[in-house]
């Protein structure tokens, strides 16, 4: 992966460090990423850190989703059906309503 962008905040630097970690077939709540980061009660920014994110940037931002296992949009385009085949690919699997077993799937840094 690349060098996260030396343009982006401190505290989105933070949450991109640790979303850089979380392996493939896994994903994150976008609380579990704020609190990995050191920075609970922060998940909206880490929203906000990935809507920020520049096209190129090599951090795998299709592994965060809600809490409850769901995908979040992001306000692109096509960016949910474009996560969800990203995910399956990784051979996440979603239930019939749209969710992620994160009891399966949730990763969480040592």
């Amino acid at each position: 992966m690349s060098a996260i962008s030396r343009s982006a905040s401190a505290l989105d630097q933070a949450f991109l460090r640790v979303i850089q970690q979380i392996p493939p077939g896994r994903v994150m709540s976008y609380g579990a990423v704020a609190r990995a980061a050191g920075l609970p009660r922060h998940a909206r920014h880490v929203g906000v850190a990935l809507k920020r994110l520049p096209d190129e940037q090599a951090v795998p931002w299709w592994r965060v989703v809600n809490g409850e296992g769901r995908i979040s949009p992001r306000g692109l385009d096509g960016s949910d059906d474009l996560q969800r085949v990203l995910l399956e690919a990784e051979a996440v699997e979603f239930d019939g309503a749209g969710r992620i077993d994160l009891r399966r799937f949730a990763w969480l840094p040592d």
